[in-house]
């Protein structure tokens, strides 16, 4: 298995911090844009896709701030991998500045990456932002 490589992706949003809070942390709020549904048992968040499933691990929630979690799947294989939602307010702007932070193996990074830009997309078009 090749290693895999971190990366980060910002996106620029028109939204409240507490709105977006809800979208990124709760499994109502993520079943909207990230997931066709998700479900949490303790700190473990099942994500469900057209009948597929992952597991990760909720790492840190910080209300305001971020969200950050890690599959399963690479946890037992020990990568020291994550993916995480962050935002921040722009003190000019006031647009909020959404980053993800993930890994991809090089042969999928552009794969990887283009399916984040589709899942933010989904969640610019929930918020209306």
């Amino acid at each position: 298995m090749a290693e895999k490589e971190k990366f980060e992706l910002e996106f620029l949003l028109k939204t409240s911090p507490k709105v977006l809070d809800n979208m990124i942390s709760t499994p109502s709020g993520l079943s909207e844009w990230f997931a066709d549904d998700v479900n949490i048992k303790d700190d473990v968040y099942t994500f469900l896709w057209d009948g597929s499933e992952e597991e990760a691990r909720l790492i840190t929630k910080k209300a305001g701030s971020r969200v950050k979690w890690k599959w399963l799947e690479d946890e037992e294989d020990g990568l020291d991998t994550y993916f995480e939602v962050r935002y921040e307010v722009d003190p000019m702007t006031k647009a909020v500045v959404l980053t993800v932070i993930d890994f991809a193996e090089p042969d999928e990074m552009e794969e990887v990456q283009r399916l984040w830009d589709n899942q933010i997309s989904d969640l610019k078009r929930t918020l209306g932002a």
